[in-house]
């Protein structure tokens, strides 16, 4: 079984965002695999393990991504591939034209991915990908279970579940609840140095601008409102919910 995850590189989650003449300030910023694709590179090595057959990592973005896909390989994944160019849009679109040009090409079984990225949280690059490739897919998926070239998962559906039957190939994006993934272990640290890692370029996939050019555009970028101090009602209940009531209203009519 060939399976692909789809990893990015996002911040550490405790980090804090800075922006500098609108756009994010990443100076001395920790970057890690995003919190979700993890679990997808988790369920990944425990299907391998499984079923037997190949684990592999890609990524498109700059040359830093490497750190992040030499963790997964650390994690256990058996083959890299990274796709940088300067010329690729952060345009979700472009990013999943290229991974599906790539993949295009590929013998794909099985395909993972996060539900989203911390980041941005659009969580549309996974699917737009399986779109592009004519395969099933299924998101936010907390259990995956495979038979043949037939897959059962359930899915998170707002706080409910939802149990699909799906044939491979297929793409799932993993939720929290998926599995707990592994940490790096010394030895698959240092495994990870020698497994095949392949580096290419919108030319290695034979595209060009044009076929990436990204759908949507970044007006502007900007922090949350700080929040305002709140407020403490005194008096005994009856005089707290009076208060707490004309409070709503007024905001209700502004």
């Amino acid at each position: 079984m060939n399976i692909y995850v789809l990893v990015k590189q996002t911040f550490d989650t405790e980090e804090k965002i800075v922006l500098r003449d609108g756009l994010i300030d990443d100076q001395g910023v920790k970057y890690v695999i995003n919190p979700y694709d993890e679990y997808a590179v988790e369920e990944a090595l425990l299907q391998r393990d499984q079923h037997g057959g190949q684990v592999f990592v890609i990524a498109v973005g700059p040359s830093r991504m490497q750190d992040a896909l030499r963790t997964a390989l650390a994690m256990g994944a058996d083959e890299a591939i990274l796709i940088h160019d300067e010329q690729i849009p952060q345009d979700e679109y472009s990013i999943a034209k290229v991974l599906a040009s790539y993949l295009s090409k590929q013998s794909v079984d099985l395909l993972l991915g996060g539900n989203f990225s911390v980041d941005s949280g659009g969580g549309q690059v996974a699917i737009r990908t399986a779109q592009l490739l004519g395969i099933a897919h299924a998101s936010s998926i907390t259990s995956l279970a495979i038979s043949g070239s037939q897959a059962t998962v359930v899915r998170d559906a707002e706080g409910d579940s939802e149990t699909l039957d799906v044939s491979l190939p297929a793409l799932f994006t993993a939720q929290q609840g998926l599995n707990e993934p592994r940490y790096p272990s010394l030895p698959g640290i240092m495994k990870a140095k020698k497994k095949p890692f392949t580096e290419l370029s919108l030319a290695d996939l034979g595209l060009s601008v044009a076929d990436i050019s990204p759908k949507t555009k970044q007006i502007s970028l900007h922090l949350p409102p700080k929040r305002q101090a709140g407020q403490i009602l005194s008096g005994d209940t009856r005089e707290q919910s009076l208060k707490l009531a004309s409070i709503i209203a007024n905001v209700r009519g502004n």
